[in-house]
């Protein structure tokens, strides 16, 4: 038998490896469903979530009210925030507090102000948890020089200087009693694919909310907090569009609440998660394809999604755009609210 040549069995290695490395993806999930959540009390009796009035951010608040946990609830719309604290009174027997916050008016004196009324309502509480889920995502899928500028700056705001802020603002106490956890809510559009065009600032926001998150989660777990980046896929909120539902197919789709569920049990446990089984599987898939495939389809997918935009569902898109997580009809479309935005690799 003649000798196996050197290329083939480095190609077959390389080969080896890269398979290797995507089937650990599942193999992580599978490994930590045979273990026991950790207790969220052991962080602390309180936990601190920003746009908790709709989607991921409500379902994350019953979640964590369900388990027991105090909660500091942060939006800018104050009747949203009244009627989501009296919903989850009305099912779980917890303390919470509200605080009015716009984030888009960081760095502005109106959001010193803010910053400075959740120092206050935090003050002698056990706060052992922060939930960053609040975002925005308007004005949707358009060309850079399409948009008006001021959406992207409010964008920019709420996404890293308001998630920045709070997060700076909650670490302290956190570092008094050496123990906390910080769950920053991602994208899909982050992890999955090399590019998310006319999504683009967008997704290079959350590129931002990832980048800090890893770092946060070096920096910070020798002190005992855990900083954790969790990322959606396609989740069933305000956030996803018709022209998104169309084509998406309903097992790779999980509502808010099962979500939130699975995300709560990851809290915790390493820098990255990708909560849920479908999602972990939209995960793996991705990575199998090709950069320039995904590019293609990116492009050929989300210029049919601006189509959309600018033809006769305009109306229909825009407000799922102008009421993400954590924002209810009738806030401003500059709201701290978040997104369930993934790739659709289904479609």
């Amino acid at each position: 038998m003649e000798d196996v040549p050197v290329w083939f069995v480095s190609l077959a290695c390389l080969g080896a490896l890269y398979i290797a490395a995507i089937c650990g993806r599942p193999l992580a999930y599978l490994v930590l469903c045979l273990h026991r959540p950790k207790d969220l009390h052991r962080y602390g009796s309180w936990a601190i979530v920003t746009g908790p009035t709709s989607g991921l951010g409500r379902s994350m608040a019953m979640e964590l009210a369900r388990r027991g946990l105090n909660l500091v609830l942060l939006d800018l719309n104050a009747d949203n925030l009244r009627e989501t604290s009296d919903a989850i009174k009305s099912l779980h027997p917890v303390k919470i507090k509200t605080v009015v916050l716009d984030l888009s008016l960081v760095a502005a004196p109106e959001g010193d102000a803010a910053i400075r009324r959740l120092r206050e309502a935090i003050e002698g509480l056990d706060v052992g948890m922060l939930v960053n889920n609040a975002a925005v995502n308007t004005p949707g899928a358009v060309y850079l020089h399409e948009a008006d500028i001021e959406r992207f700056v409010r964008m920019i705001r709420v996404n890293l200087w308001g998630l920045t802020e709070v997060t700076a603002a909650v670490l302290p106490r956190m570092l008094a009693r050496r123990r906390g956890a910080i769950v920053n809510v991602g994208s899909g559009s982050t992890v999955a694919v090399p590019s998310f065009p006319l999504y683009t600032v967008y997704s290079s926001t959350k590129k931002y909310v990832a980048q800090l998150s890893r770092s946060l989660y070096v920096e910070y777990k020798s002190k005992g907090i855990d900083v954790q980046y969790q990322v959606p896929f396609y989740v069933h909120t305000r956030m996803l569009s018709s022209a998104v539902k169309a084509k998406l197919r309903p097992w790779f789709v999980a509502t808010a609440d099962e979500y939130t569920s699975t995300a709560a049990r990851w809290i915790g446990n390493g820098p990255l998660c990708v909560p849920g089984a479908a999602q972990k599987l939209q995960w793996c898939l991705t990575g199998f394809v090709p950069d320039w495939v995904h590019d293609w389809y990116r492009v050929r997918l989300h210029l049919q999604h601006r189509a959309v935009l600018r033809g006769g569902g305009r109306r229909a898109v825009i407000a799922n755009n102008a009421h993400p997580r954590g924002e209810q009809a009738g806030t401003p479309p500059n709201a701290n609210a978040s997104v369930a935005l993934g790739p659709n690799i289904s479609g």
